[in-house]
């Protein structure tokens, strides 16, 4: 049986994509969140999953509301995860 499971990956590249159409570094994007931008880093890339507050800090720093957000995030996971369902 299939247990769908939350994609840090695609986590990671959904922020990314945020951060970069809004034109703005880790760097600044870090600071605005008040997170390490080593931490920002491990995120994008997939290597950490951020915490609700952390996921609610660069939200919040990236203008954009979390619910829009985890919208994008379903439909990325969604498509992720067609392959992996068995009927």
């Amino acid at each position: 049986m299939y247990i769908p499971t939350l994609d840090s990956a695609i986590v990671g590249k959904v922020l990314a994509c945020y951060r970069q159409q809004r034109g703005v570094s880790q760097e600044v994007l870090s600071g605005l969140a008040d997170i390490g931008r080593s931490h920002l880093s491990a995120i994008e890339r997939g290597k950490r999953k951020p915490t609700l507050e952390t996921f609610y800090r660069i939200c919040n720093a990236l203008d954009v509301k979390m619910s829009t957000v985890m919208l994008q995030l379903e439909k990325e996971l969604e498509n992720a995860n067609q392959g992996n369902t068995k009927k």
